[in-house]
């Protein structure tokens, strides 16, 4: 017997079953708005079958509907010891996470076990009512009766439509992770098909800035250890002159422009924790590739000072040659600590004057560090938003991460899907100007000691907790699997979208009001709702206020 419900995409639906079972009886969405649901199922049999799915109804619908398996997937490290009590589970064991396109055997059936199914839906762009029609049914031969389960779900598309906002959204990408799982050569032809693909499925998704690795970024890495070579820029070196190449670099823009995004982040110039160091870069030589900076490079050394003087104004005026000026954001290097602040400033100074012009940014979470003039545009951890929101610079981003645990919204596998969407309602309070995480595909252990296989250890080799360190899994044929995580990010990045279109009609003084009255507080970074009813609530209560404009 197969007994299942309609639920949202916010449950996360574990084999001993739900959280909440929040049920639907219709859906609704905004003209060519991506929307989501699940179908939970429990087969109650002893023994494990096959079911298919078969959709019917409206045609505008059934054009542009997947439907995929929510796959469970393990996770040894997904609580930290000093998180907060807001979390599903604490204890390591399999989560459900991974989507994954049916079978041709169709979805898997387990005794006494819930399971669900994910429903993708890119609505019609014409308002009106539509409505999908699911078919699930046990393959022949299972015994007993109710082997099947049929519903119908009304699905209403609005007039409104979700506008462009200027948002930005960067989840970090490491082409050299991919080139690492694919076991392919950075850069050949396979390697490039392989990258648009997954630049695709994050554009798709709403990312429109993108981590573009000049040089092998110097992320994530062990002091004095290296990251396989990913470097777009093409270096000679005859005596003291560099020739310089960007041949890669055309490619890489054009290739992300066709993908669907717009701004581009230059990889960091120096090392991460404080710019101590050059990043790797790879040059040619009499012939012969070696490496010319890294680790043992002083960051503001005359060697690597040489180099930049050199380098940064042909780099300038290439992207200036492409229309970039204005979409092209400068890395110094990642969350300095307050300590640090003199070495950040001297490789500050170092690359200043070949880049004025362009916007500088990079994540800083200390306010006395901003303070001092180092950084126009600080991407703040959400954790430490407050002072910045005291004395706002002219512009503010934010960021997650591992470090923040408690209380913030975040994407770990143990955390409800809700702390997850409600991203985009206080981006949308604090009219922040753009997201940052650092983990789109991260395929590595911390500090980059050895590679991983992701379907086995989603936890960076028990580094940070699942989740963190990446949003797609690295699928057959060189293409991604996404995850439950990605598909809700872009609902909070939809709702964002939403609550600025709604305030060009209704004010933002008005929509700020249903907010509140709909949560019944003040949303703050760490106070907020994020159970499904209030998101559908809040849909709901903005739409009556549309239709009585």
């Amino acid at each position: 017997m197969i007994k299942a419900k309609i639920i949202t995409s916010l449950e996360k639906v574990f084999p001993e079953g739900m959280q909440e079972g929040y049920e639907i009886k219709e859906l609704k969405g905004c003209s060519g708005e991506t929307v989501s649901f699940q179908i939970a199922y429990q087969w109650q049999n002893m023994q494990k079958f096959y079911g298919q799915v078969q959709l019917e109804g409206s045609k505008e619908l059934l054009e542009n509907v997947t439907v995929r398996q929510v796959e469970l997937v393990p996770s040894e490290y997904p609580w930290p010891l000093d998180g907060d009590e807001e979390y599903l589970k604490k204890e390591p064991g399999l989560y459900p996470d991974l989507l994954r396109d049916l079978p041709e055997l169709g979805f898997i059936l387990v005794p006494g076990q819930w399971r669900s199914l994910w429903f993708t839906l890119e609505l019609p762009k014409q308002p009106g009512n539509y409505e999908i029609v699911v078919n699930m049914k046990a393959d022949e031969g299972a015994e007993g009766e109710g082997n099947e389960f049929h519903a119908v779900l009304p699905v209403q598309v609005l007039a409104q439509e979700l506008p462009q906002v200027d948002v930005r959204h960067t989840e970090w990408f490491h082409g050299d992770c991919l080139a690492d799982y694919y076991q392919v050569e950075v850069f050949s032809e396979e390697h490039w098909r392989i990258l648009e693909n997954f630049l695709a499925v994050a554009a798709k998704r709403s990312c429109d800035t993108i981590l573009t690795p000049l040089f092998t970024p110097p992320l994530d890495t062990k002091v004095g250890g290296e990251r396989k070579t990913i470097q777009l820029i093409d270096v000679k070196k005859t005596g003291d002159t560099y020739q310089f190449g960007f041949e890669k670099l055309d490619r890489w823009v054009n290739m992300c422009q066709r993908c669907g995004f717009t701004h581009f982040e230059m990889s960091h110039l120096f090392t991460q924790w404080g710019a101590k160091a050059a990043p790797k870069i790879m040059v040619e030589e009499n012939g012969q590739l070696h490496r010319e900076f890294g680790w043992d490079t002083p960051a503001t050394g005359e060697a690597y000072a040489s180099f930049l003087r050199q380098f940064l104004p042909e780099l300038a005026e290439h992207l200036k040659k492409m229309g970039l000026q204005d979409k092209v954001f400068f890395h110094i290097s990642d969350e300095p600590e307050w300590e640090q602040k003199e070495d950040y400033g001297a490789a500050r100074a170092l690359v200043k004057p070949y880049i004025e012009g362009f916007q500088m940014l990079d994540a800083l979470s200390h306010y006395d560090f901003y303070e001092t003039g180092l950084l126009e545009q600080p991407v703040c951890g959400i954790d430490h938003l407050t002072p910045f929101l005291e004395k706002r610079p002219e512009k503010l981003w934010t960021y997650y991460c591992c470090a923040q645990k408690k209380e913030v919204p975040n994407r770990f596998f143990a955390h409800h899907s809700g702390k997850n969407r409600i991203l985009g309602v206080i981006l949308y309070l604090y009219q922040l100007d753009g997201f940052l995480q650092w983990g789109y595909n991260f395929y590595n252990s911390q500090y980059s000691l050895y590679n991983l296989n992701p379907y086995q250890s989603t936890d960076a080799g028990c580094g940070f907790p699942s989740g963190d360190s990446f949003l797609v899994y690295p699928g057959e044929g060189g293409k991604p699997e996404e995850s439950i995580r990605i598909m809700v990010l872009e609902e909070a990045f939809s709702d964002l979208r939403f609550l600025y279109g709604a305030e060009k009609k209704l004010g933002r003084e008005k929509v700020e009001e249903i907010i509140r009255q709909t949560a019944g507080m003040d949303i703050t970074w760490k106070k907020y709702p994020y159970t499904p009813q209030f998101f559908v609530n809040l849909r709901e209560n903005i739409y009556r206020e549309l239709n009585n404009c």
